[in-house]
C-alpha cells in the first residue's frame, strides 16, 4: 500500500512521478496564454508568502482582491450593459428601446469611425464609413433623436468615444438640459481614454499632451458638475484585442491610469475629488482561471497604487470598478454558432472576477453588426448567468482556491514588473513614443497567431474540429442610404441654425482651447449652438495640430 504523502514535493517525487511513467501527461508544458505555466495540482506550498488579510482580506475592504463591495451580486446584479449602434440615430434609437425593452439595465453607445476620428458625415474622408461600425453624431439634433422617449434620468449611459470624448458629453449634458433634467443627476461613463488609441486602436486626433489636457478638462469640469459621472473608462479591452497577453493587458491598463492620475494632479486637482470616478474596462476571453484571476489581481494592484503611490485618503479612491466585455477577437467566421458557447465561458469569467458591469457578444459578430436576434441571445447567456446558475449567491466564490488564489499573485507580480519597466521609460506616454508598448503587443500577437497556425493552441473548428456549417441568414446591414439622410439632415441643420452664433461660439472655444481654461464649458457653449462635431474638431487641430502614427518595428 502506498504512503500518504506529506507534502506536494513528497507526492511529486512518489505519486505523480511512478503515475506519469505509465501515463504521460497529454503534453510537455501546460501554460497560460500570457505564458504563466500551470502546474499538476496547487496546494498551500504555492502561495509563497500568503497572508489572508493582506492578500485577500474582505469584499468592500482593502485590497479588493475580492471585491469592492460588501455583498457584490448579493446585493445588486452586474448591469447589463448591451453595446449597441449603427446607421443613423433613428436606427440606433429603435435598437436602444428593443433592447431596454428585453430587460437590458443600461445603454452602451458605438459611435462610427467619423464620428470617433472628429470628421462630419459630409467630409470626404467619410464616405462609405457613415453609420458602419456605429451610430453617426454630427449635431446635438441627431444625439437628440438617438435618445428620443429614452429619458435620461431613467437609464445609464456608456459612451465609448475617446478623441471627440469631450464633445459627446458635451452634446449628453446639452440634451439633459433640453429634456429638463439637471445634469448633475446623469449617471454613465465616457471612455476618454485616449492613451490606448496610440498603443492599439488608432482613432486618435491630436498629439498625446493636448490630448491629455482634454481628458483632464473632462475629470475638473465633471468633479464640479456631474458628481455621478464616470469621468474615463481605462480600456484594456482594445489592448487586448490587438493581441496583448492578460499580463499585459493589466499592465499597459494600469500603466495609463497612472498617467491619467498624474496628469490630473499635475493640473492641480486633488487626488481624492476624482479618483473615485475613474473606471476601468477589460476584455474577457476563453482561459476561465486566467481571466477570472486577471481581473482579481488588478483590482489588488490598482489599490495599492492608488493608496500607497498617490496617497490616496478616500477608499473609494483605491477602488478599481471595472465593466467588461467578451473578447471580439476570439469570434469566428468558422461555425459561428460555437461563439455562443465562448461567450457564455467568457461572461462566466467575467462575472467570477467581479465585474460591476458586462456586455456580451453576439455570435454573429465575425460577419457583421450584432442581428436582433443574436444580440437578444447574448443578452439571454447574461440572464441565465445571472437567475439561474447561483454563481452570484456567494462573494468571490473562487476566493480560496489555491490554484486561482496562485495566478493572481503570478499576474499581479509579472503586471508589477512591467510598470516598473514603463516608469523607468519616464512613464506611459514616454513609453508610447518610444513604441514600447506597440511592440510588445506586436510580438505576443504574433506568437499567438504562429501557436494557431501550427496547431499548438487548438481554436475549435478553426485548426482542428473543422466540419461544414451553415450559413448564417438576416445580417445586419447598414444601407447606403442611410448616409444619404444622414447627410441630408445636416445640410437642414447647418441652413436653419444661427450660424452668426455658431461662427461666435467657435472663435472663443479657439481663444480658450489656446489658453490654460478648461475647455467643456465652451465646447458645450459650441453644441448648444448646433455647431457640428467636426467643426469643433477642426478649431482644435488648428491650434492642437494632429498625430501621426507611430511607426514600430
Amino acid at each position: 500500500m502506498a504512503i500518504q504523502a506529506r507534502s506536494k514535493k513528497e507526492w511529486v517525487e512518489t505519486t505523480l512521478t511512478q503515475f506519469i511513467r505509465q501515463f504521460p501527461e497529454r503534453q510537455e508544458k501546460f501554460e497560460t496564454t500570457s505564458g504563466i505555466v500551470i502546474d499538476t495540482i496547487y496546494t498551500p506550498d504555492d502561495l509563497f508568502d500568503f497572508n489572508y488579510n493582506s492578500s485577500l482580506g474582505y469584499p468592500g475592504e482593502y485590497p479588493f482582491t475580492r471585491g469592492i463591495q460588501p455583498t457584490m451580486y448579493r446585493g445588486r446584479l452586474w448591469t447589463m450593459r448591451q453595446y449597441a449602434g449603427y446607421g443613423t440615430a433613428e436606427e440606433s434609437n429603435r435598437r436602444f428601446r428593443y433592447l431596454l425593452e428585453q430587460g437590458q439595465m443600461g445603454l452602451s453607445v458605438a459611435f462610427d469611425l467619423p464620428t470617433q476620428m472628429g470628421y462630419d458625415s459630409d467630409h470626404p474622408l467619410a464616405q462609405g464609413q457613415v453609420g458602419q461600425v456605429g451610430v453617426a453624431i454630427d449635431t446635438l439634433q441627431d444625439m437628440e433623436i438617438l435618445f428620443d422617449k429614452i429619458p435620461l434620468d431613467k437609464v445609464s449611459t456608456s459612451m465609448t468615444i475617446n478623441a471627440t470624448a469631450p464633445i459627446l458629453l458635451a452634446m449628453y449634458i446639452a440634451l439633459a438640459k433640453k429634456q429638463g433634467f439637471d445634469p448633475g443627476k446623469l449617471e454613465g461613463t465616457v471612455q476618454n481614454d485616449i492613451l490606448k488609441e496610440y498603443i492599439a486602436r488608432g482613432t486618435y486626433i491630436f498629439p498625446p499632451r493636448p490630448s491629455m489636457r482634454l481628458t483632464t478638462d473632462i475629470f475638473a469640469y465633471c468633479s464640479q458638475n456631474l458628481p455621478r459621472w464616470n469621468t474615463i473608462s481605462i480600456s484594456g479591452y482594445h489592448i487586448r484585442e490587438a493581441g496583448s497577453t492578460a499580463v499585459q493587458e493589466v499592465a499597459f491598463t494600469l500603466a495609463n491610469g497612472i498617467a491619467y492620475v498624474q496628469a490630473a494632479l499635475d493640473a492641480g486637482l486633488d487626488v481624492d475629488t476624482f479618483a473615485g470616478r475613474l473606471s476601468f474596462f477589460f476584455a474577457s476571453h476563453n482561459n476561465l482561471f486566467e481571466e477570472v484571476a486577471k481581473f482579481r489581481a488588478a483590482r489588488r494592484l490598482w489599490a495599492k497604487i492608488m493608496r500607497e503611490r498617490f496617497k490616496a485618503k478616500a477608499p473609494r479612491s483605491w477602488m478599481l470598478r471595472f465593466h467588461t466585455q467578451t473578447a471580439g477577437c476570439t469570434l469566428t467566421a468558422q461555425q459561428p454558432y460555437n461563439n455562443i458557447v465562448r461567450v457564455a465561458i467568457q461572461s462566466l469569467a467575467a462575472i467570477l472576477g467581479g465585474t460591476q458591469s458586462l456586455h456580451a457578444n453576439s455570435f454573429d459578430e465575425a460577419y457583421a453588426t450584432p442581428s436582433e436576434e443574436a444580440a437578444t441571445i447574448a443578452l439571454r447567456t447574461q440572464q441565465i448567468l445571472a437567475y439561474e446558475s447561483g454563481i452570484g449567491d456567494t462573494v468571490d466564490p473562487l476566493g480560496g482556491s489555491y490554484f486561482v488564489e496562485s495566478l493572481t499573485d503570478a499576474i499581479e507580480r509579472e503586471a508589477s514588473q512591467y510598470i516598473d519597466k514603463i516608469d523607468r521609460l519616464g512613464g506611459a506616454i514616454a513609453a508610447i513614443e518610444q513604441g514600447f508598448q506597440q511592440r510588445e503587443i506586436q510580438e505576443s500577437s504574433y506568437r499567438y497567431q504562429k501557436e494557431v497556425e501550427e496547431g499548438q493552441r487548438i481554436v475549435v473548428g478553426v485548426n482542428k474540429f473543422q466540419s461544414p456549417y451553415q450559413k448564417i441568414t438576416g445580417l445586419t446591414r447598414v444601407e447606403a442610404e442611410l448616409e444619404r439622410k444622414q447627410k441630408a439632415r445636416l445640410s437642414q441643420v447647418k441652413k436653419n441654425r444661427d450660424n452668426a452664433r455658431v461662427a461666435k461660439v467657435l472663435k472663443e472655444l479657439e481663444e480658450v482651447a489656446r489658453s490654460k481654461e478648461n475647455t467643456l464649458p465652451s465646447i458645450i457653449q459650441c453644441v448648444e449652438s448646433y455647431a457640428t462635431l467636426g467643426e469643433i474638431c477642426d478649431v482644435l487641430r488648428q491650434v492642437f495640430g494632429t498625430q501621426k502614427e507611430y511607426f514600430v518595428f
